[in-house]
Formats: structure tokens, C-alpha cells, sequence
């Protein structure tokens, strides 16, 4: 065996290894994201997912960047599922339309009255029945339920995987996760409560219900409310978005 041969099936073995040992990360992961979908998400399309993303991680890898290997797989692995259910698209396009207009109508109640906005306010600057509003909170939380994830792919992560962008996108990508903790914190304490258990201590709706004593319907709009809060107050990422992913 020549040293190129010898060399590449060490690298296969060691992906290989690393693969076979961290398998149970991605059905972890999987069943957690899986619980914050609709039904018509199949948790094994997740799998299945996760998996090309923990071999994708395994090759390349890189331990001097100061990132645990489960840490930087982990950011893998949701990546590709993240990007499976993107292509999926199951979320109507009123949905989105619909978030985008409540999330600008929220930001110019605040802007306006420099404080956070109630239900009843946005409601109304939409003309829209309070009940309606409440629906589409759901809505939207279930539609945007990877928005924060997939912003922190996008932009948080920058020295884990930021090949091929220029300075100023690296900037813009820093900067975006400087701007949304300090948008969290903004956030009123039950909005900050519901985020710091949804997307840190990783609890799914419903658990987060029996902490809170409310129901996990309840906990969906409060988890809208506050994603299309922060969308509105981090706007100008969106159509940074776009010429990022065209660059």
C-alpha cells in the first residue's frame, strides 16, 4: 500500500470511528428537534440527515480551531437537518407572509411607544380579531420553530465554519450574535424564560408547559411572540441574508 492509500484509509477509519461513536447524538438530537415539529416531519428523515452531516463533521474536523469534536458535530449535524426541512418547505407561504407583517407591525409599536408590544396592540395595528392574532402566534411559532437555530448557523458559529467569506461577512456574522443576546435580553422575562428553556436547557414545548404551569399551547404563542419580536428587532439581518447566500 503506497503512503496516499495508507493515508486514506486512515482518514475512512477514523471517520468511520468517529461516526460509529457519536451515532447516538444524532437520534438525540433528531427526536428533540422532532418534538418541536409538526407530525408530518418524519423523525427518521431527520436521522438520516444528521447522519450525512456527523460524516461531513468527522472529515473535516479541525481540533485546533478549540472546539470539542461533539460540540462542532453537533453544530453539523443540526445544520443538515435544519436544511432538510428548509427543502421540505412545510410551512404555507401565507404563514411566512403573515409572520413577516406581524413582526413589522410589532416593531413600529415599539419604535413608536419604546416599549414591548401586547398581543392586543399588534392585534389591532393588524386589524385582526385578538383570537386570529393568537392563531397565528401558534403559527408562527411552529413555522419559525428553527429561526433562531438556523440565524446561529448562519451567523454565530463564524470560526467553526466560515470559509469563503470576506471580512465584512465575517463582521456582519459577528455581529449578528452580539445583537441578538442583547435583543433577548430586551425581551420581556416570560418571553426571556420560554427561549432560555426552549433553546438552551433544550426542553420541547410541552415540558416547558409543566414548568410553567400553562399549556403547551400557550407556550407556543409566548415562543411566537417573542421569535417575531426579535425578528422585527433584528430586520436588517434578513436582507443581509440574501446577498450572503449569494456571495
Amino acid at each position: 500500500m503506497n503512503a496516499l492509500a495508507e493515508y486514506r484509509a486512515v482518514q475512512r477509519s477514523t471517520a468511520d470511528d468517529a461516526v460509529a461513536r457519536h451515532a447516538e447524538l444524532v437520534r438525540r438530537i433528531a427526536h428533540h428537534m422532532a418534538a418541536r415539529l409538526p407530525a408530518s416531519v418524519e423523525v427518521d428523515d431527520l436521522i438520516q440527515a444528521g447522519m450525512i452531516g456527523l460524516i461531513e463533521a468527522s472529515r473535516s474536523y479541525d481540533p485546533d480551531q478549540g472546539a470539542s469534536f461533539e460540540t462542532y458535530a453537533s453544530i453539523r449535524i443540526r445544520g443538515s437537518m435544519i436544511d432538510e426541512i428548509r427543502r421540505g418547505d412545510w410551512v404555507p407561504r401565507s404563514v411566512h407572509r403573515r409572520a413577516r407583517d406581524a413582526a413589522a407591525a410589532m416593531r413600529q409599536l415599539e419604535q413608536a411607544t419604546g416599549r414591548a408590544a401586547t398581543p392586543q396592540e399588534v392585534a389591532a395595528r393588524l386589524e385582526m380579531p385578538l383570537p386570529e392574532y393568537m392563531r397565528l402566534l401558534e403559527d408562527a411559532s411552529r413555522g419559525q420553530v428553527l429561526s433562531l437555530d438556523s440565524h446561529v448557523e448562519d451567523h454565530g458559529e463564524v470560526t467553526l465554519h466560515s470559509g469563503g467569506l470576506n471580512p465584512q461577512q465575517n463582521l456582519e456574522r459577528g455581529d449578528f450574535g452580539r445583537e441578538l443576546a442583547e435583543a433577548i435580553g430586551q425581551l420581556p422575562e416570560r418571553e426571556q424564560l420560554v427561549l432560555s428553556l426552549y433553546y438552551e436547557q433544550e426542553l420541547n414545548l410541552k415540558e416547558i408547559g409543566a414548568v410553567l404551569g400553562v399549556s403547551e399551547s400557550r407556550v407556543c404563542q409566548i415562543h411566537g411572540q417573542a421569535v417575531l419580536r426579535l425578528r422585527g428587532r433584528l430586520s436588517q439581518y434578513e436582507s443581509r441574508d440574501a446577498g450572503l447566500e449569494d456571495a
